[in-house]
């Protein structure tokens, strides 16, 4: 049982100015959806930093708010936050793989996410894994999401442009300048 297994735990994050998260969350189970967002408040508490929250429908709609306030909002990361119960019909399979994909790409980008959507077989596994005082993915996402973000911070933060840097006035090449034409 990997519940009572030893594993690692990364210090806690620390930043020299405060952080802003956005927690998306799926309340579908609203009350594993509550414990989780509990541990994700208190570890961002912990860190100095400030959240908000904002609901959506199911697990599938949480990497699209994400990628929605990456380009229209102001927050330095995101946790995701929601629970997939196993059922009867392969609609599981689809919304833990497709919801999952997203948010990687979203990270991909380079939007910090923690991502605690939880993929259960039943819902003692899925209590389990939500209580803040137990398994704690709730905090366990925030501390991804505060990692990420401290990571793009000591690497300078995001470059507007794809794969390069735009040239400057003190950006030379061979000899030549932005404004002397190369070829």
């Amino acid at each position: 049982m990997a519940g009572s297994e030893q594993h690692y735990i990364m210090p806690r994050a620390e930043f020299d100015r405060p952080v802003k998260i956005l927690i998306v969350v799926s309340p579908y189970y609203k009350d594993i959806a509550d414990n989780m967002v509990a541990g994700a408040v208190a570890e961002i508490e912990a860190c100095g930093g400030t959240y908000e929250i904002v609901e959506v429908p199911g697990a599938l709609e949480i990497p699209t708010a994400i990628g929605m306030a990456g380009r229209m909002a102001n927050f330095d990361g995101f946790v995701a936050l929601g629970c997939v119960i196993r059922g009867e019909t392969t609609h599981y399979d689809t919304v833990c793989n497709d919801s999952s994909r997203a948010i990687q790409l979203l990270g991909l980008q380079g939007l910090s996410i923690g991502n605690g959507i939880l993929t259960v077989e039943n819902r003692p596994q899925a209590e389990v894994r939500a209580d803040p005082k137990d398994q704690n993915k709730g905090g366990g996402a925030a501390a991804a999401a505060l990692h990420l973000i401290a990571l793009s911070r000591k690497w300078g933060g995001p470059r507007k442009g794809v794969g390069f840097i735009p040239a400057t006035d003190e950006f030379k090449i061979a000899g030549a300048t932005k404004d002397t034409p190369t070829a």
